[in-house]
């Protein structure tokens, strides 16, 4: 097998619980909720406008229309004894699939290995390649014991299979998983067109919301942290009182046109350092991560439009104020330089999750159709804000500190400030060494005079 997926490389969900440090109730509840109709059949959509929008994809297929779902149901599973069993092909994004399985491991003992592969990966045009999203389930009769597992890959000649060696325990497989002898597998197959210029919309909304009742937490770590390190930063640098007074004084002596061009960047620029730095290969969260980013970057452009439908990204609350704001292909800071530096130094982390929210079932484990609905909503007008927020501070953060390989004195802040000290600092040294100089020369006529004087009164 050329391609397996290492611990941590993937999500893995089952009765034992969540992994990844997920804070769900348990692995049985989320694991009924994943095989529910809420899941298979949708709930009307009641989230931001922008988690729906596909309107960058007029020229390509849709999310929507690159995800799919297979069964696969393994008849008088016993009677079995091939080292592995293939099921039929199936297309899903425009690429034919199948489902691999060894019953009695791949390399390992005591496991059953799965993996997803491209069926006609021979006959593909020289250097394909492409990301997929997917998900592999070994149901259980009782929902809530469905064994579920998550990765992201990019399929290529060499690795144009992908899975989980120890998918699960073979002597797990007889505790509800064959029934009547039969073994049933589901699949869940995401094709990821990724884009390098801005952030992409990368999940079907139906398996968009099922992978956000898993990895909330997740991605709300990963935007956290960056925002977090940036406002540390920041914050380091107004408590330094020498400079923050001495950038403050740089800035005041910069012409009104002169601090308009240094506020504003291209939004192409920024924007491909942020898929840069948040679409990372093989984490699963990244899809989602991405999803977010895009959301709140259309929440940002609807704002800078001064569009006046209320934004339903918090309960009850309106749309905080903006850092940014979009106009044609430019980001431009909204005030002034120093105003945003402090503001975003003291920004408030997100308000925590309302625990109440999806860990929240009755008795039964059953979610409730309302009970879907509102929670779905919720957690997706957190993530857009999310991502929003995430948006702002990267651009705020570039357009006052980018990095080395993109400086352009023209419109870098902090490297312009740099410049200007460098300046001074070069300034006060030629005065010092000018009055080093002539305190020496006045030294030497000193000395001089002084020899004069005594040789005078030698000759006296």
């Amino acid at each position: 097998m050329t391609g397996i997926v290492s611990e941590g490389s993937g999500g893995d969900r089952s009765v034992e619980g969540i992994s990844n440090g997920q804070c769900f109730q348990s692995g049985e509840a989320l694991a009924e909720w994943r095989s529910s109709e809420q899941v298979e059949n949708g709930t009307p959509s009641t989230s931001p406008p922008y988690w729906d929008s596909d309107d960058d994809y007029d020229s390509g297929l849709k999310p929507s229309e690159l995800y799919g779902k297979y069964t696969w149901k393994i008849e008088k599973f016993s009677q079995i004894n091939k080292r592995e069993l293939r099921s039929n092909a199936f297309e899903i994004g425009g690429y034919k699939w199948y489902i691999l399985i060894y019953p009695q491991g791949c390399d390992v003992c005591n496991h059953l290995s799965l993996f997803l592969c491209v069926a006609n990966h021979d006959k593909l045009l020289p250097g394909w390649s492409h990301f997929a999203q997917f998900t592999i389930a070994v149901v259980n009769k009782d929902p809530k014991k469905s064994k579920y597992s998550d990765t992201l890959h990019r399929f290529w000649k060499k690795e144009h299979d992908w899975g989980w060696k120890k998918f699960m325990e073979l002597s797990k497989l007889y505790d509800g998983f064959i029934e009547s002898d039969t073994l049933i597998i589901k699949a869940q197959v995401q094709v990821v067109r990724e884009k390098v210029d801005r952030p992409f919309r990368c999940l079907d909304r139906q398996y968009r919301r099922e992978l956000v009742r898993v990895y909330l937490t997740n991605v709300e770590q990963i935007c956290c942290r960056f925002l977090d390190d940036r406002r540390n930063k920041l914050g380091s640098l107004i408590e330094d009182k020498a400079t923050w007074s001495s950038f403050c004084a740089f800035w005041f002596g910069i012409d009104q046109s002169t601090r308009c061009r240094m506020s504003r960047e291209k939004t192409d620029v920024i924007l491909k350092v942020v898929v840069k730095h948040f679409f990372i290969e093989k984490e699963v969260t990244s899809t989602l991560v991405m999803d977010s980013l895009y959301s709140g970057l259309k929440a940002l452009e609807v704002q800078s439009k001064g569009n006046k439908i209320k934004s339903k990204l918090l309960d009850a609350e309106e749309m905080p104020a903006s850092i940014v704001r979009v106009e044609k292909d430019m980001f431009v800071l909204v005030d002034d330089v120093l105003v945003l530096l402090e503001r975003a130094a003291a920004l408030e982390p997100l308000p925590p999750k309302d625990e109440k929210g999806p860990q929240n079932r009755t008795k039964d484990g059953n979610p409730g159709e309302d009970f879907n609905k509102d929670s779905i909503e919720r957690d997706e007008r957190r993530l857009t804000e999310l991502g929003r927020r995430t948006v702002e501070i990267f651009i705020l953060s570039h357009i006052f500190r980018r990095p080395n390989f993109l400086l352009t004195y023209s419109n870098k802040i902090e490297v312009a400030y740099q410049e200007a000290v460098a300046w001074k600092r070069q300034e006060e040294l030629i005065r010092e060494e000018a009055a080093w100089l002539a305190e020496s020369e006045q030294k030497a006529k000193r000395r001089a005079s002084e020899k004069e004087k005594k040789s005078k009164k030698k000759q006296a």
